[in-house]
């Protein structure tokens, strides 16, 4: 049987990268599926791919950037699917590229960041948990990065926006301990996306993580094998 057959699942940033990758990988899985993205025509297109594994796939256009979207996108699916079992929030901004030094970073360009990375995640798993806790189970995974713990040149709005994630990741597992609701930070390494590319033009894609792999890895997590510990280095997933 599916490892995710039954399970509803809600991915943002969906279009392209590791949230395409992931919800094809949850569909092959069974799973009902509930996407997000900000460009439609591509989001369209990954849903459409999904439906052919025969599970039932809703599509809505939004920026998790947007407090008005994010209602929308939680209601529509709530509305449309009865349930969201997990929660993969996956949509990320990287900031102003080429990628500012700090001494160099207008305070501004953080704003868009923040919205994107922290609050959006914020506001989304909010709307989200009540029907969690209600049913006892429950799984958040905020995608995260190494850029949280350690310091790069020029990746430090991003690295801020992750570190912050982080912190209200700890802050869930901790005040949702014995609820049957996990929210857990996942870091799924450098991989050759079009954010990486814009990012570091000149890496070499070959040794960079394929989205595809990475996702085959996480569906153990969305089908219940959850590590104890509330952040997972791409090293230690299954």
């Amino acid at each position: 049987m599916p490892r995710l057959s039954g399970t509803t699942v809600l991915i943002t940033g969906a279009s392209r990268g590791l949230g395409r990758a992931l919800a094809l990988a949850a569909a092959r899985e069974g799973a009902t599926l509930a996407l997000c993205a900000r460009g439609s025509e591509d989001l369209e297109a990954v849903a459409t791919a999904c439906r052919q594994h025969g599970g039932d796939v809703l599509a809505v256009t939004a920026d998790v950037a947007e407090p008005r979207d994010v209602e929308r996108l939680a209601s529509t699916a709530l509305a449309r699917l009865g349930v969201i079992d997990i929660l993969v929030n996956n949509a990320s901004e990287l900031g102003p590229v080429p990628l500012p030094h700090l001494t160099d970073a207008p305070p501004s360009a953080l704003e868009p960041v923040l919205r994107t990375n922290v609050l959006g995640p914020l506001r989304l798993t909010q709307a989200v948990l009540g029907g969690m806790l209600l049913r006892g189970r429950g799984l958040v995974v905020n995608i995260s990065s190494d850029a949280a713990v350690n310091g790069y040149p020029g990746w430090g709005l991003y690295s801020a926006s992750k570190a912050a994630l982080d912190a209200l990741t700890r802050s869930w597992a901790a005040e949702l301990e014995g609820t049957g609701v996990r929210v857990i930070s996942v870091d799924p390494g450098d991989m050759d996306t079009a954010m990486h590319r814009a990012a570091i033009p000149d890496a070499d894609p070959s040794e960079l993580a394929r989205p595809g792999d990475v996702a085959e890895r996480l569906i153990g997590l969305l089908a219940g094998v959850v590590p104890e510990a509330d952040r997972v280095e791409a090293a230690s997933l299954p």
